[in-house]
């Protein structure tokens, strides 16, 4: 069976540049606006085995997403990339405190992103 990964990104477009590559590489997707969305749709039954995230989006932010998904037993371990065009130091040290396992920056490569869901996704 193929591992799904969610992509949570604020851009349509975006989003579906992400979910094409994650496709060709053998994955499902499901796809979040915002973190209200995905949030919505990760209820406990809902079995994702990782989860790709921007940080800037409306209604509930990339950082502000992760930290709410912590407190959820189902998916406390569900491992997490930010993808952002988000570089200061900060806002990575804060994403890693929050419990994401990996920060790619934008413009990003599918291939290193590809490469990251690969290395992480259990």
């Amino acid at each position: 069976m193929s591992k799904t990964v969610m992509v949570i990104d604020d851009s349509a477009s975006f989003r579906t540049v992400v979910s094409l590559a994650l496709k060709k590489a053998g994955y499902a997707v499901v796809e979040a606006g915002d973190g209200k969305d995905a949030l919505g749709k990760l209820g406990p039954s809902t079995k994702v085995n990782l989860i790709v995230c921007d940080v800037n989006m409306p209604n509930m932010d990339g950082l502000t997403f992760l930290k709410t998904l912590r407190t959820q037993a189902s998916h406390k371990f569900t491992p997490v990339i930010m993808l952002t065009t988000e570089s200061q130091e900060a806002k990575k040290a804060e994403g890693k405190a929050a419990g994401a396992r990996a920060w790619i920056t934008k413009p990003f490569q599918p291939t290193q992103l590809v490469d990251a869901v690969n290395r992480l996704c259990v």
